[in-house]
Order: structure tokens, then C-alpha cells, then sequence
């Protein structure tokens, strides 16, 4: 099963699409997150809602007992 870690970025009003789209460009780029939800509200705020999967590493060494 994938797991993953959520990030909310909330963008005031008159926030145009440009600056939108870098904010989440830069945040896919070197955070590695990804897409999850848009929401852009009436009064023109936006809800962007970023996604980065879990990766659980399981231990490799065995116990000598």
C-alpha cells in the first residue's frame, strides 16, 4: 500500500495563474511532491494540495542471535 505526506499551500486572491503554476513547479522540482488538488475558491483565493509518497526502508542487516 502507498503511503503518502500532504503539503497545503493556500494563495491569496489576485494571485495569477503564472505565479501559481511556478510556486507549484518549484515545489515538484526540488521537493518532489506532486499534483494532488486544486481549488480555487470564488473570491479567488486557491487551495493547492500537494502529495510526496512514504518510502519506508525496511533494515537490511539481520541480528546475530
Amino acid at each position: 500500500m502507498v503511503e503518502y505526506t500532504y503539503l497545503i499551500v493556500n494563495l491569496p486572491a489576485g494571485t495569477t495563474r503564472e505565479v501559481a503554476r511556478q510556486i507549484m513547479t518549484e515545489h515538484a522540482e526540488y521537493g518532489g511532491w506532486e499534483l494532488h488538488v486544486v481549488r480555487v475558491h470564488r473570491d479567488g483565493r486557491r487551495r493547492i494540495q500537494l502529495r510526496k509518497k512514504i518510502i519506508r526502508q525496511r533494515s537490511t542487516l539481520r541480528s546475530h542471535t
